[in-house]
C-alpha cells in the first residue's frame, strides 16, 4: 500500500459492521408491552428518519458506541416515516415531544430521559441501564 492509499483511505482492510439487537417497533400495541417490560428492564426507543442525513449519521455513531446486550436493555428501532402513527402515540403515551432522530429511555412505565439529534450520543446511558453480568 502506497503513501497515497494510506492518506486517502485506500486500505483493503474492511471493518466489520456492528449489528445491534434491534427490535422493530411498528405496532401501537407494542407501546403497552414496552411500558410493562420497563418495570423489569430499561427500554430504549430510537426514532429514526430514513430520509434524513443527520438521523443516519447520529444512528451510525450510536451503533458504534452502543455497549449493552439484550440482557441489559431492550432496544427498539422505529422508522418514523413508515410508522407515523406509532411515533405520534409514543409522544402521547410517554409525554415526549417528537424529534428526529430521538432516543427515549423508558423505566417503570415512564420516559426518564430523552435526547435528540447529536445529543443522543452525548447521553450517558449507563445512568439508566443496569448491566447484567453473566
Amino acid at each position: 500500500m502506497g503513501l497515497f492509499d494510506k492518506v486517502f483511505g485506500g486500505s483493503t482492510e474492511k471493518k466489520e459492521k456492528k449489528v445491534l439487537p434491534w427490535i422493530p417497533l411498528n405496532e401501537l400495541q407494542q407501546l403497552d408491552l414496552i411500558a410493562e417490560k420497563s418495570k423489569l428492564k430499561t427500554q430504549l426507543v430510537f426514532k429514526h428518519s430514513t430520509r434524513c442525513g443527520i438521523s443516519r449519521m447520529v444512528m451510525s455513531q450510536f451503533v458504534e458506541a452502543y455497549g449493552f446486550t439484550e440482557k441489559d436493555a431492550d432496544l427498539y428501532y422505529l422508522d418514523l416515516l413508515n410508522f407515523r402513527d406509532v411515533s405520534n402515540e409514543i409522544g402521547y403515551k410517554f409525554q415526549v415531544m417528537h424529534q428526529s432522530p430521538q432516543l427515549i429511555v423508558i423505566k417503570d412505565g415512564v420516559a426518564v430521559t430523552h435526547a435528540n439529534h447529536g445529543a443522543i450520543n452525548e447521553l450517558d446511558l449507563t445512568a439508566f441501564v443496569e448491566v447484567n453480568e453473566g
